[in-house]
This record gives structure tokens, sequence and C-alpha cells, in this order.
């Protein structure tokens, strides 16, 4: 991941003579999170403006003309099956662009080696490292958005402001997008989620609602969601780590776009919001269910009810919005944070840290180090989201004295200690988020200095989202 992505010059030939990123302790001021994206000038071009309003207009015209109701959930599946033999696959087709082929094998490559580990990190199976690439070899628009992302991940690490092929790459994605909407391919909602992070990498987090609410509208239509199986689990939890980072910048303001009933298969309509909640926890902890992968999901998910939560709190209380849960906002506070406290006692042993060290003598955050990747933002997502039920907890109710699980200060160092601890850059980059949570209760400079070397580091490997 630290290795410098080199200058692709117009010939099409890989530049010998580039220079690694400079290092990340300099004198100028760290910036706030979405100043790299908004002074990029490729957030301004007209062209990615353009299609960007093009491709919102093809996914929800695609949305407009499905019913959801003659739709089910996917069966698991291995993007190799197929009609037909194995030997009829087609192959990559690197013609319907004008970008050398030389440049493109290096965008494929630059995508199984750096890109598609960002998006795996919750995933042992590497969907996106080897199952997306060779479902890519039946479809031209999922071959032309991977090459997108890369080229655009290839572009911001390499500071390369002019290099517009991720703007071919995408119009090109876009324009073979329609036939296979038409052709109510589930799949489609592969390409769609990786043109929404290449999107979302390229402009302000602030706008994040726009990028997501294409990819919702299709999760919603063809009822694919987080227990859904297969690549398209993979995938639809890509997209949910995207719709919590805007989430939680939002600040309690809006919830997610896809309602969270939607993030699990339907419960019955006559059940209770208690007896739901209940199920759902017996979803994730279902027996041939319970990896490290899912219970790192489960964290995701979590997180995004403690900021409905928090939203639904702020428009009832300033907006005075019915809410449909209408059980005592203390209840339902505890049963959220009695869920985030079974979290963390049924971790399976991948999710547990290996070592973990105290503070004191000058070490102002804990050591915790994780050897899974999940592990590492699963165990930041249950902080932060604890720090923010704490932030939101009833007025009248008192908490236990004595117990770090109810100090606000106490999940804060340790968010902090998880990113200086595990510097694995694809937990880095979502690290963000919770870092600026935990920022607001660590008044001291030193304390801060952490949040701008991790923002750096994400905005360094080319996916500051």
């Amino acid at each position: 991941m630290d290795d410098p992505v080199p200058p692709i010059l117009p010939n099409g030939r890989i530049s010998d003579s580039f220079n690694s990123a400079p290092p990340l302790f300099e004198d100028e001021a760290f910036l706030s999170p979405g100043t790299f994206s908004s002074a990029d000038e490729y957030a301004a071009n007209p062209r990615f403006l353009e299609l960007q309003e093009e491709l919102r207009c093809v996914l929800f015209s695609a949305v407009a003309s499905l019913e959801p109701s003659t739709y089910i959930s996917p069966a698991p599946s291995d993007p190799l099956d197929g009609p037909g033999p194995r030997a009829s696959r087609q192959s990559l087709d690197f013609t319907r662009v004008s970008i050398p082929k030389i440049r493109l094998i290096y965008y494929l490559k630059n995508w199984i080696t750096e890109c598609a580990p960002y998006l795996d990190k919750f995933d042992e199976a590497r969907h996106f490292g080897v199952h997306i690439p060779i479902l890519a070899q039946r479809s031209p628009t999922l071959f032309y958005a991977i090459l997108a992302f890369s080229a655009r991940q290839t572009e911001r690490k390499a500071c390369l402001d002019k290099a517009y092929d991720s703007l071919e790459l995408y119009q090109e994605s876009i324009r073979l997008l329609t036939p296979c909407l038409q052709a109510k391919d589930p799949n489609v909602l592969v390409t769609v989620c990786i043109l929404a992070v290449m999107e979302l990498m390229s402009v302000s987090p602030r706008d994040w609602r726009r990028h997501v609410e294409g990819c919702a509208a299709l999760f919603d239509s063809f009822n694919v969601n987080g227990l859904s199986g297969g690549h398209l689990q993979a995938v639809f939890w890509c997209y949910a780590r995207m719709e919590l980072c805007g989430a939680i910048i939002s600040n309690g303001a809006e919830s997610t776009v896809l309602a969270l009933e939607k993030w699990v298969p339907a419960m019955p309509e006559t059940s209770s919001p208690k007896e739901r909640e209940g199920m759902i926890r017996d979803l994730f902890c279902a027996k041939g269910r319970v990896s490290p992968d899912m219970h790192a999901n489960w964290a995701v998910y979590l997180c995004a009810k403690t900021c409905d939560l928090a939203c639904r709190q702020t428009r009832h209380l300033e907006l005075g919005e019915m809410v449909d849960d209408e059980r005592p906002f203390s209840e339902q506070w505890n049963t959220l944070w009695d869920e985030l406290q079974y979290w963390l006692e049924t971790r399976p042993p991948a999710l547990l840290p290996i070592k973990t060290t105290g503070i004191g003598g000058g070490q102002i955050f804990p050591e915790i180090l994780f050897a899974h990747w999940a592990a590492i933002s699963g165990n930041q997502l249950y902080h932060a989201s604890c720090i923010m039920m704490l932030d939101i907890r009833p007025m009248e109710m008192t908490l236990p004295t004595g117990k770090p699980h109810y100090s606000a200060i106490w999940h804060a160092r340790r968010v902090c200690g998880i990113s200086l601890t595990n510097p694995h850059s694809g937990n880095l980059i979502n690290a963000i988020q919770p870092l600026y949570i935990a920022g607001k209760l660590l008044s001291h400079h030193r304390n801060h200095w952490l949040g701008g070397v991790v923002e750096a580091e994400g905005s360094r490997e080319g996916l500051g989202l």
C-alpha cells in the first residue's frame, strides 16, 4: 500500500522518475475533512458534473420502471457461475476508449493490488479483489467502472491534476449501464456502488447523500440487503459504510438514505419494535453466519442505528416530528446501549485485541493491536457509537460510576489508540469520522495532531472519502 504510484505518460508508458509522496510531517496545518476533495479541480469539472447528473437520471429512470415486489433477494452465488460453459467467458474489451491498452492494464492491476483491498477489508472472501474482476469479463459497464475507480485513485495519489483518464472511463461505464438496468440484472448494483465510491473520493464528503441516493433506490428495488449472501452482500456493506460515513458527518441532522429496516430481511409486520430488534440480532448471530466479517458488519449496522436514534431525537425535539417508535426515548436508548454491549461481549476471537497496553508515563493513548482487518474498524465503530450514545443519553438518566464503558473520554482515547496502533490504510480512511467524534472530546493539541496524521495518510493513498 505504501508503494508510490507512478505518473502515466501520454504515450501510455509508466514514468520511472516518479518520487514517492512527500512526508506526512510538514509545517503546514493539516486540512479538515473534505478540504482535499473540494480543492480538487476535478470536482468542478463541467464534464464530471454533467456525467454525475446523467448517472442520476439513468438510475432513477430505471428504478421508476422496476417493480420491487417482483424481486426476491438473490441466493448466495459465485460470480463465476452462469449459463453456458466456463470456456465461453468473454475476454476483457479494451477497445471502447482512446486510452492506450498498456495504461488500462496498469489500472486493472492497480485495482487488484491497491484499490480492492480497501473495499474488501470487511470481507475475507475478497469479492472486490477476486470475484468482481472475473464478473467484469461478462459486463463491460462493470469493467469500465473498475478502471475508472482505479484511474481516479491513481490520479489522486500521484497528484495528477490534469490527468482525466478516469473521466473517460467513467463516461463509458455510464454509457453501457442502461442496457444492464433494462435487463434487470442485480449485478448492476456492483457497478453503481463502485461508481458511487469513485464520486465520493472526488468531491466534498458533505455531498454524500447525492451520491448514494441512486444506490439506495436500486438496493431497495432489487431487495438486496446485508444478509443476501454472495458478492451482492459484500457490495451492500461497502455501500453501507459510505452511508454511515455520511450519517456521522451530518451530526444528528440526517439519518441514512436507505431506511435501516431495508438493511436486513423484512421482519413480520405484526412484530413490535423490541421484537424486531431481537430478531435482527438473532440474524447476525445465527449459526453458520457468525464470522469476523459479519460481526464487523453488525458494528456498522449498530453505529448506523445510533446515528438514526440521534437524528430522530433531534427531529422530535427541535422540529416536533412524530416518530414511528412510540416507546419512551429512555427505553430506546437502553435497548440500543445493551445491543452495543452485547456486540462487545460476543466478539469472535479474531475481533479481540492480541495486545493492549494502558496509558501513563507520557503515553496518552492506549495501544490496542488487532490481527484481523475487520477488527480494527469494527471495534473503532463500537467506541464511536458509545460516544454518540452517551452524548444523547436521556437527561434524567444517572450513569454508573467507576465503569469505563460509561465514560466518553475512555472511548475517545481507545478510538485514537486503535488508529495509532493499527496503521492499515483502508481502516485509516474509515477512521476519520470516528476520530472526528473522539477529537471533540479531547481538547489538547497533542491529541488533535493524530487526526491530521490519519487524514493526510488517507488522502495520500488516494481514497480520502
